[in-house]
């Protein structure tokens, strides 16, 4: 019986000696290192050669038969066989590996609590863009450079702090919660107390009113940074599936619009009146008669009362207690339904891709760098319209009282048309979207520069809306595809999602806070004056080039640039194929390896 048993595990040996390796099969195009190619190997193993395997355990249990028999069948003799190959079995059963959902689909739920932290952000956003620099020039009365400094320096250090958060964020250590989420948490609270004193008129005039609000707005993009680059690399996160990441953008988008709409009505309702200057119609008749009797009191005389200052000091600090509740209220919300995921099918590495290597791997990357510029000139357009519409409005379209319902109707058209604009995209592709979408807006600003009246003050701002929609939607639809095509291009490379997302938000708030500085400086050598209710031709005619040329020629050129990026709908598609081979090899390397 024991030289039986010798010759059939000798015979098993020989077979397995020359059983023929069977080559990994693959349908990417990347070549894969060889240490997944070799767990490949052993799944095909696994699954080529059953017939083999059978056989063995055939001649196994037929030899256990004959040692049964040899003992007189007795039940000793079952219970041995019984024993020898119950471990066969479990050995069988265990090289299979189990299917695992490669792509879980989020709920509604999920998507909706995801979208919902990215309203704060800009809500706040919305309330600064278009009424900050008027506040500063009208309520807290600096002058127009000194605005121009603040607004400059301001979005500049928001831009350089960008990068270095993007750092630390990829020096954090996993916890938890994630390792995202504990910075959005721990710099809600203190980001809510720099928004309000933003906000806030302090007693001291001229060179420490200055300080006091370059400081504050200096930290208020500090700490908008430590939530908004996070917050924004979540999106790789929530799914490994290209599909679940997009509606994901689109509820997020959607969301993020209703909070620009809100950021608006909020606090346009409530500063209306601080800009409506109705307390200007009484001087009309005695500045003809100033006028013709070449009186120098004219200019005093349509100043604000300082009873009237004092109401919109106090209506602006109500908005601020206002949208920093909201900020509470939705990181809440945000922390509860979502869950923070590391990409489980990720290929592994020994070491985390360190921050400067990573850098100079993503600045190498054309997609990102195409699409990064591209968008940057189209988003400096975008924001030189915001952030002088108001001036435009009050100054130059004598549309006064009626911008806050102007914006308003801006804000919902965006809203209505980010459904629109996601079947879009799915129909014909992003960048075809993003050519379409973004072209709608030219025509009709320079429609309002040239005709402004009410009527067509509102037929430009349903149009205009459908722009704004697709400048906000698509960039960040887009930038997913350029990390997994990065991603592809370099499988084995992990936490480079926030540099990504910081240096993309560097870049454009930098651009951004270029052409804020510029053109509040434009308005300072135009004659700006702070405080009157009519201001001199030339800060007219420079609100309309800045509204209508400046942003034109930014836009063509940032369709331009966007006519080279190449990850066409073919090529997303391709991509998510390849990382989809990627990741089952991946995951079953990590299956056979816990065997």
């Amino acid at each position: 019986m024991a030289a039986e048993s010798v010759r059939v595990v000798r015979e098993e040996e020989e077979e397995e000696a020359v059983q023929p390796e069977l080559p990994a099969r693959s349908q990417s195009h990347v070549q894969f290192p060889p240490r997944l190619l070799a767990h490949t190997r052993s799944l095909s193993h696994t699954h080529f050669g059953a017939p083999s395997q059978k056989k063995r355990t055939c001649r196994l249990t037929h030899s256990l038969s004959s040692m049964a028999r040899r003992d007189n069948g007795g039940q000793g003799g079952l219970a041995a066989a019984a024993k020898m190959l119950k471990p066969t079995e479990t050995l069988l059963a265990a090289k299979v590996p189990q299917q695992t959902d490669l792509s879980p689909k989020l709920s509604v739920c999920n998507k909706l609590c995801f979208a919902i932290g990215g309203v704060p952000k800009e809500v706040a956003a919305s309330a600064t863009a278009f009424f900050l620099q008027i506040y500063l020039l009208d309520v807290a009365q600096i002058n127009a450079f000194q605005a121009s400094m603040v607004l400059f320096i301001g979005k500049a250090w928001g831009a350089v702090v960008d990068p270095v958060v993007g750092f630390f964020i990829n020096k954090t250590k996993w916890t938890r919660i994630g390792r995202l989420m504990p910075w959005m948490l721990g710099s809600t609270p203190f980001l809510v107390v720099s928004y309000f004193y933003l906000w806030y008129v302090p007693p001291f005039v001229n060179g420490g009113r200055f300080v006091w609000y370059l400081g504050f707005y200096c930290l208020y993009q500090t700490l908008i940074t430590c939530y908004h680059v996070p917050y924004s690399a979540l999106t790789m996160f929530l799914s490994t599936d290209q599909g679940e990441r997009d509606s994901a953008t689109a509820y997020r988008m959607t969301l993020e619009v209703l909070g620009t709409l809100a950021g608006a009505a909020i606090q346009g309702q409530i500063v209306a009146s601080a800009h409506r200057l109705k307390h200007c119609q009484g001087h009309n008749t005695t500045m003809n008669a100033f006028n013709s009797s070449g009186g120098a009191e004219v200019v005093r005389s349509l100043v604000r009362s300082e009873e009237y200052l004092s109401q919109a000091k106090e209506v602006y600090m109500i908005a601020a207690g206002v949208i920093g509740g909201i900020f509470l209220v939705c990181t809440v919300v945000m922390f509860l339904g979502v869950k923070e995921k590391d990409d489980p099918y990720a290929p592994k590495t020994e070491k985390q891709i360190p921050f400067h290597r990573g850098f100079i791997m993503v600045m190498r990357h054309g997609p990102y760098l195409i699409l990064t510029a591209a968008f940057l000139f189209i988003l400096v357009a975008i924001q030189l319209v915001q952030n002088n519409f108001v001036l435009f409005c009050t100054y130059a379209a004598n549309l006064r009282e009626h911008f806050q319902n102007i914006v308003i109707t801006i804000l919902v058209s965006a809203v209505v048309s980010i459904p629109l604009w996601q079947w879009f995209l799915q129909k014909f592709g992003k960048k075809t979207a993003a050519f379409c979408g973004i072209t709608w807006i030219m025509p009709f600003t320079m429609m309002l520069v040239f005709i402004p009246n009410v009527a067509v003050g509102y037929v430009v701002a349903v149009s205009s809306g459908l722009s704004v929609a697709a400048s906000l939607l698509l960039p960040w639809s887009m930038l997913p595809d350029v990390v997994d095509d990065f991603r592809l291009a370099n499988p084995y490379c992990k936490g480079h999602e926030a540099i990504f997302y910081s240096f993309y938000v560097f870049f454009t708030k930098f651009a951004a806070a270029v052409s804020l500085g510029v053109s509040t400086l434009c308005l300072q050598f135009a004659g700006y004056d702070n405080g009157a209710c009519k201001q001199p031709a030339a800060v007219v005619y420079t609100l309309k080039l800045l509204i209508g040329a400046a942003p034109v020629a930014f836009i063509i050129t940032g369709l331009l640039i966007l006519l080279l990026y190449p990850i066409t709908e073919k090529v997303r598609l391709r991509n998510k194929l390849h990382l989809d081979e990627l990741r089952k090899q991946s995951r079953s390397s990590n299956d056979l390896g816990v065997m």
